[in-house]
């Protein structure tokens, strides 16, 4: 009864502060939101130019309409020379250009006889164009290759930023949440008063991570009803063993979260731990945004780190492909390790702090 009175006071701190519910709550709606819809990959609405110096409407016209027929791209411009393709693109007027042959577009049997230039000043946005250029050619072309794009066919970009949102909305809120918490209390000077209580220190210590787990698991539900119902994004695979594994990273975060806790004594210090450890990393080497085999080795290696690295692998798997448990084995162990190891250390150093 002891334990249960500690963990309604934290319920009843954490509903009287406006501030710590609009980011519990408030948070995560508005980045499942703004990463599904704000936040896009996809390629839509491509300008396209089109040099053909011999314009043999009966040889070129069908690759030309598939191209402006498809979703993605519009066929705005037509050229007779290079020069002028060149003055499109500074001028702006095009993002993309297919090339016929010079002397022969008659003779144009795949899309490896055609050449296509994209405006590389954007990089990512230059291949991702030109691939689905490739593509919808290719279907037009009397040899062209069969393409054909698993478990997302239709290229949603929601379907890879949601696996990462909801990596990174659980490690936000478990960990630093969680941290921050347990900080205010000694910055406060009302930690000592808890820990001289009738109940176990480290029973104080959970009584307090507790609510921000219960808390976690309804943010859980709450993106997992969103990503499926507003964004689209189905859940392909078991829903039980995604929440199970979800609730074993969440161990992972409280942990880590009581970890900070020991290591700081104010909630500037736990912010900026909080920032460096959980908030950069999470977004830069767990494969939110950049894909984690582009980076280099050395990036690689410390990626390994981030448990949401880890539990986004899961989710994209069991959510998107809709595999079994036994392919997602091996990132399953990692976080389960990450959370013996990290509860061990938070146990040790608490227990030396007192």
């Amino acid at each position: 009864m002891k334990f249960l009175s500690f963990v309604i006071k934290e319920f009843r701190h954490i509903l009287r502060d406006r501030r710590t519910m609009l980011i519990l709550f408030g948070m995560p709606v508005v980045q499942i939101i703004l990463f599904g819809f704000a936040l896009s990959t996809e390629v839509k609405n491509v300008r396209v130019g089109v040099l053909c110096p011999e314009y043999d409407m009966a040889v070129t016209r069908p690759l030309i309409d598939k191209l402006d027929a498809s979703e993605f791209f519009t066929v705005c411009r037509t050229a007779r020379t290079p020069e002028e393709i060149n003055e499109m693109f500074k001028s702006n007027d095009i993002d993309l250009a297919v090339v016929f042959p010079p002397e022969a577009p008659h003779k144009v049997k795949s899309v490896a006889d055609l050449q296509i230039l994209a405006d590389a000043s954007d990089p990512n946005q230059a291949r991702t164009r030109s691939a689905y250029a490739q593509i919808v050619m290719s279907r037009a072309a009397e040899s062209g290759v069969t393409t054909k794009m698993l478990y997302n066919p239709r290229m949603v970009s929601s379907y890879n930023f949601v696996p990462g949102v909801m990596g990174l909305i659980l490690m936000l809120i478990c960990a630093m949440m969680t941290s921050i918490s347990i900080v205010r209390e000694k910055e406060t000077g009302t930690m000592e008063l808890l820990l001289v209580s009738p109940v176990n220190p480290l029973m104080v210590i959970i009584s307090k991570a507790l609510p921000y787990l219960l808390m976690s698991l309804i943010n859980y539900t709450v993106i997992l009803l969103l990503s499926v119902y507003v964004l689209g994004v189905p859940v392909t695979g078991s829903i039980v063993t995604l929440s199970l594994l979800s609730l074993l990273f969440i161990f992972v975060c409280l942990s880590l979260g009581l970890l900070i806790s020991c290591l700081t004594q104010t909630q500037v210090a736990a912010m900026l731990f909080s920032g460096m450890v959980l908030l950069l990393p999470t977004i830069v080497l767990s494969s939110i945004i950049f894909p984690i085999e582009s980076m280099p080795e050395v990036l690689q290696w410390l990626s390994c780190l981030s448990p949401a690295r880890w539990y986004i692998d899961i989710v994209r798997k069991i959510m998107i492909m809709g595999v079994p448990f036994s392919y997602v084995l091996k990132p399953a162990a990692v976080l389960l390790g990450m959370a013996v190891v990290l509860m061990t250390l938070a146990t040790k150093l608490f227990k030396d702090r007192l």
